[in-house]
């Protein structure tokens, strides 16, 4: 007997490979109907005998990709519309999205093998992904996740790779920055009137200048790196003197981990993060002294290749530990576009290596440490940021603008907490109008109107934060103590509404 269902699917479910997923399952099990993204997830419409159906819900959440996170399936009669086969549909996108934003991931492994065949047309292109790997939320324009809503649009893809997106046995079925040297962006390398435009030798230029103890900025995912050779102390002392940082720890980027190895003291967890798909930097007890880069200090920031060029860069000859800090003056926001990091950091590198995809926003690298508690994040950024942190009782729109110190900002959407990436110090200008950015920027993405929102500012009245929430148009203003501020946040993580504790912040600064 022929059934027919729709399904919603809720999580991490857009950007991560979940409709080619869907698609070759119900080929798999001979269903027929349609998937498509929506403003919530994603929407299946199912018809079929009732054990493969059965077969089918179940391996919905069993089975998703890797870097899916299903939190709920919703199951309903339908009525049995005929369809001949299973497709995939257009988005829709007429209604307020709830879903989750995917965050960016580390290139994978069958990538990486693609990347460094030479038979492969990919070979050494610094742009290559698929549907488990690359840019996702610093490309993202707007929702829902379509290669038109992304700054990949203005890259129409050539016959072989849309040849690959639209087959469904293909990796990159549906991979929306699918692209290739053919059809792609291309990095190009500046410096003092040269400039090399061919992807393979600028990288491979980029390469010679780090090893020649050059400062190189290097556009990445989230924005740029101020790079140079970690054990060439007269480099990081000229990058110290030229980013006005004369004391604070730089971050390290390592060839590999065995590299990793030699340089911190890894136990099992710390290298579970620091190859986990977000590939953050790793705060661990280091093993070698390398002058300069976080003195006075026993612990090193660790962090391994995330992109396709970063890993191109070893390749090519860079140094095997790089310090990779952010792009930026000290106390500034990171450089994302390409014209402010020629400007802002002329003083800064001695060569810059520019990538013609477009930021859509600017996000850091998260920083993560294991402590007596189990692993957490001292920075949520790349590969962390956007996802949810917590889920509230409530289905108000609610906006939390954070405080003035190492700000983010949260937007709560249909009773989920979606926490920005680490925006930096508001008394900092340029941070401010990132933080200005971000919010407008989350409302936008998530359609929330100002009218509807509760906005929750810190208590002190003089954090530019606080100034800033009590001026938006809003449904109502709420004030939150700052300590307990940071206390409720515990438990909202663990989901302890009700449990009654003594809450301890140890924390410098707060009003009242």
């Amino acid at each position: 007997m022929v059934v027919a269902r729709r399904i919603r699917v809720r999580g991490v479910v857009q950007g991560v490979g979940f409709r080619p997923f869907v698609f070759r399952l119900a080929q798999r099990l001979k269903l027929r109907g349609w998937v498509r993204n929506d403003g919530h997830g994603v929407d299946i419409h199912v018809e079929g005998e009732q054990q493969a159906f059965d077969a089918f819900v179940a391996a919905l959440a069993n089975q998703a990709p890797a870097a899916a996170r299903v939190t709920d399936v919703a199951v309903e009669e339908a009525d049995v519309e005929g369809w001949p086969h299973f497709a995939i549909q257009e988005s829709l996108s007429h209604t307020r999205p709830t879903v989750w934003l995917p965050a960016d991931t580390a290139v994978c492994d069958d990538c990486l093998e693609e990347l460094f065949d030479p038979y492969d047309r990919r070979y050494l292109y610094p742009y290559i992904n698929c549907t488990v790997c690359g840019p996702r939320y610093t490309v993202m324009e707007r929702l829902p996740y379509d290669r038109p809503n992304t700054t990949m649009k203005q890259w129409p893809m050539c016959p072989a790779c849309e040849q690959e997106y639209r087959d469904a046995a293909n990796r990159r079925f549906h991979a929306q920055p699918n692209a290739c040297p053919a059809c792609g962006p291309r990095y190009v390398l500046h410096r003092q009137g040269e400039k090399v435009e061919d992807n393979v030798k600028a990288v491979a230029r980029a390469a010679r200048l780090l090893k020649d103890g050059l400062i190189v900025a290097v556009k990445g995912l989230g924005g740029y790196h101020l790079a140079c050779d970690a054990a060439n102390a007269v480099a990081v002392r000229r990058l110290r003197q030229r980013k006005g940082r004369p004391d604070k720890p730089f971050a390290v980027m390592v060839k590999d981990v065995e590299t990793a190895r030699r340089v911190v003291e890894l136990a099992a967890e710390e290298e579970r993060l620091l190859t986990s798909p977000a590939r953050p930097i790793v705060l661990a007890r280091a093993r070698r002294v390398l002058p300069g880069v976080a003195p006075d200090n026993g612990d090193l920031g660790v962090m391994l290749p995330s992109t396709p060029l970063q890993h191109l860069l070893f390749y090519h000859g860079a140094p095997p530990v790089l310090v990779m800090t952010s792009g930026n003056r000290s106390g500034e926001p990171i450089a994302y576009e390409d014209e402010d990091a020629l400007m802002r950091l002329a003083d800064v590198c001695d060569a810059w290596l520019l990538g013609e995809r477009p930021i859509a926003r600017r996000v850091d690298d998260s920083v993560c440490r294991v402590t007596v508690f189990g692993s957490t994040f001292l920075r949520r950024a790349r590969g962390a940021a956007p996802l949810p942190v917590a889920e509230l009782p409530t289905a108000q729109p609610i906006l939390a603008v954070g405080a003035d110190l190492k700000n983010t900002v949260t937007l709560v959407v249909d009773g989920r907490a979606v926490m920005s990436q680490h925006l930096g110090d508001l008394e900092q200008y340029e941070a401010f109008v990132a933080f200005a950015q971000t919010v407008q920027d989350l409302l936008a993405m998530y359609r929330v109107p100002q009218e509807e929102l509760t906005v929750v500012v810190d208590g002190h009245p003089d954090f530019h934060s606080v100034r800033f929430g009590r001026q938006l148009t809003a449904r109502r203003h709420m004030a939150v103590q700052h300590h307990q501020a940071h206390v409720a946040a515990v438990l909202a993580e663990r989901h302890a509404w009700q449990r009654r504790v003594v809450g301890v912040a140890f924390d410098g600064t707060g009003y009242g």
